[in-house]
């Protein structure tokens, strides 16, 4: 297995402005992708500089964080946005419709889901970065996908796909576990060898608020929450049964960066932790400890001593930068509940750890609430964190 990290970041990063405002229309993708390879180098070359020992493209290639690899599958395609088939309770979708904002149109399952092939949207990123990365750091590339579940949560209960496409979830499931164990087996031949998936909906089964309405609402009700969290949790197993055992596989448990509490996933990770730390089949767990509201450290006693957790206690909502001597109490009281609930030494339980940002820094392309030094800076603070804690160690 791949080397677990011990400062880490989530992916995204902050782009610069001269790549914000460049035309993205089909005329000028040649220079376009010449602006992203000048501007992704650089935070390479940045990474590289601050000790970090996995990288990414800052997901430059994208305008949100889960990409466009749904929209090269065969089976999906946009249609009229409909709230009503929506789980309007959901932090992230009660943000957008809050906001007054009416997207275009849907991505929804219309037919049978089949991989592209060779060139998904994935490849294309992976082989970009390949050409910008020294050779000898080619291992440390790190890309971040989407949960399979993404488009499956958002809806309600049995509108994921359209009447007549698939009998139950459980066919839609079987073909998109294959999708993925294609995608993952391609990468890997490819060279890939870190992935992180992105999956902000998994902490939705830790609020009580979420899912009462859930049992409320009159067609979800039908579904009950812990019922499909356990459906999930054999769908990412199948997903993930043919991936090869030196590919390291992390699951970002997702908050959010939102700043407005309305739109918060609040409660702690005791409600999904002893089921995904046990039954999960990946190596290493993202998780946000930024706030009080996620929960104190205690669900970390049921982590095995075979996997691994990212502690994401810098925050990328604030430009503050928290007190070291702060953050390196909290990682030691996280290792020593793990070793607690392992009957190890603090010792050991800290070789369980790492530290991260809580979230990424920009989930999608106009994130702006820090500048790009205090981006930095905040990930400097990571590094030093880190080495102060495991010294020596990458």
């Amino acid at each position: 297995m791949t080397a677990l990290v011990r400062a880490e970041h989530l992916g995204s990063l902050l782009r610069p402005r001269e790549l914000l405002e460049y035309p993205n229309v089909a005329s000028e993708q040649t220079k376009r992708q010449q602006l992203e390879d000048d501007e992704i180098t650089k935070v390479i070359e940045k990474q590289l500089d601050l000790g970090f020992a996995s990288i990414t493209d800052g997901e430059y290639r994208r305008s949100l964080f889960w990409g466009s690899f749904f929209e090269g599958l065969e089976g999906f395609d946009q249609v009229p946005f409909d709230e009503k088939v929506l789980r309007t309770y959901f932090p992230s979708i009660k943000a957008l419709l809050e906001s007054g904002y009416r997207p275009g149109g849907s991505l929804l399952c219309t037919g049978k889901i089949k991989h592209p092939g060779t060139n998904s949207s994935h490849r294309r990123e992976f082989e970009a970065l390949k050409r910008l990365v020294p050779t000898e750091d080619i291992p440390k590339i790190k890309l971040t996908i989407p949960a399979p579940s993404w488009y499956h949560m958002r809806f309600k209960h049995g509108q994921a796909y359209l009447p007549g496409v698939y009998p139950s979830d459980k066919e839609y499931f079987a073909d998109l576990a294959v999708v993925y164990q294609t995608e993952l087996r391609d990468l890997y031949d490819a060279g890939l060898r870190r992935v992180q998936i992105d999956d902000p909906q998994l902490s939705y089964f830790c609020s009580d608020e979420i899912t009462e309405s859930w049992r409320n609402d009159p067609i979800d009700k039908a579904q009950d929450p812990d019922e499909l969290l356990d459906g999930y949790i054999q769908w990412y197993n199948q997903c993930l049964s043919q991936v090869p055992p030196d590919m390291h596989i992390g699951i970002h448990i997702c908050r959010g960066n939102f700043t407005d509490g309305r739109y918060w996933s609040s409660g702690g990770y005791d409600q999904i932790a002893s089921k995904l730390f046990k039954y999960l089949n990946v190596n290493t767990y993202y998780l946000e400890y930024d706030s009080p509201r996620a929960g104190g450290f205690e669900p970390l006693g049921d982590l095995p001593l075979d996997k691994n957790a990212i502690l994401g206690v810098v925050t990328t909502k604030s430009a503050e930068l928290e007190a070291i001597e702060e953050l390196r109490e909290r990682v030691l009281g996280a290792a020593t509940v793990i070793a607690k609930g392992n009957n190890v030494s603090v010792e050991e339980g800290l070789q369980r750890l790492g530290v991260s940002p809580q979230c990424g820094f920009a989930s999608h392309c106009r994130e702006d609430r820090l500048t790009r030094e205090e981006m930095w800076a905040k990930l400097q603070l990571v590094r030093t964190l880190a080495d102060s804690i495991w010294p020596g160690e990458a």
